[in-house]
């Protein structure tokens, strides 16, 4: 009703010499109404819905930031712990490779332990071995030169000698006194018939 009386009023005042740049009272009655109308509807149904849609994302991004710090302070945490797992391990490696030389170095000095008694060991049967066959050549050369004496003796006596205990202790007796006291070999007194 309120509206048909101001189109009704703005018709009877249309004709008159009214300033262009004034616009009619009805028209600003009417411009206004609406405008107030529209405001009302704003405040109304849009700006608690601006509101609340503000709060969300407000809400929203007060969150994400506090998660971003929570997860910035835990990734902060998270690379301290890495930073002492990895010295930690450095340091463990560091123990690991001290042993493995110090390991190294005990095997190397018990190979080495172990070389020596082995050396040593080849050594004294070689020894043995050599004073054995040193024995054998001086036993076989006392035999090949009690033969070759007794061979002298038979040309130089004229006759066979016989074979017998004397015989042998004839060749003994030759060869000691070709040995000196110190073990050298001196060459024998010359006999009658040499």
């Amino acid at each position: 009703m309120v509206i048909e009386t101001l189109l009704l009023a703005a018709e009877e005042g249309g004709h008159s010499d009214e300033n262009v740049l004034v616009p009619p009272l009805g028209e600003l009655l009417i411009g206004t109404l609406s405008f107030g109308l529209l405001v009302a509807f704003f405040f109304w149904k849009v700006y608690p819905q601006i509101r609340r849609t503000y709060a969300e994302r407000s809400d929203r991004i007060e969150g994400d930031l506090a998660r971003a710090e929570r997860t910035q302070r835990e990734a902060q945490e998270l690379l301290g712990s890495y930073r002492r797992q990895l010295a930690e391990a450095q340091d463990e490696a560091g123990r690991i490779r001290q042993d493995a030389r110090e390991q190294g170095q005990q095997i190397l000095d018990a190979l080495r332990a172990q070389a020596g008694d082995e050396v040593a060991e080849i050594k004294a049967r070689g020894e043995t071995q050599l004073a054995a066959e040193r024995a054998q050549v001086v036993a076989q050369i006392r035999r090949e030169i009690g033969e070759i004496a007794l061979e002298l003796a038979t040309k130089i006596v004229n006759h066979e000698l016989q074979r017998d205990d004397r015989q042998r202790q004839l060749v003994d007796d030759f060869i000691a006194g070709l040995e000196h006291p110190d073990g050298t070999v001196v060459a024998a007194p010359a006999g009658p018939g040499g």
